[in-house]
């Protein structure tokens, strides 16, 4: 039970962090992506789309890993990693998140629009 209300609490979070983006970037149509090395663009996205790509994905992953603590046991000396590792997990998404929209607004910076 525990897993489920960690993995709702960060995705709500995501969700929000994506919807305060939302806000911020209203002028734009399409957001970037993906990019090579030298800030090239190379695949951008409807803006609703690439906002809700990392909770989405965040989402899914979530779902599978609470429906994996249901039906499977921690191997023994490991059954209080679950919970610090969801945590864990979640912290990965933020930061996942914040890099992503802070490439985002670096290239909408850079390119002037």
């Amino acid at each position: 039970m525990a897993t489920t209300l960690i993995g709702l609490l960060f995705f709500f979070g995501l969700c929000g962090v994506a919807y305060r983006a939302n806000a911020r970037l209203q002028g734009e149509d399409r957001l970037p992506m993906q990019w090579l090395l030298p800030d090239e663009v190379i695949l951008s996205a409807p803006r609703p789309f690439a906002l809700a790509f990392v909770p989405a994905l965040a989402f899914m992953s979530f779902a599978g890993l609470a429906v994996l603590s249901f039906y499977t046991r921690p191997r023994p000396g490991q059954e209080g990693m679950v919970i610090p590792s969801m945590i864990a997990i979640g912290l990965l998404f933020l930061a996942v998140q914040r890099f992503h929209l802070w490439m985002i607004e670096r290239t909408i910076r850079r390119s002037g629009r």
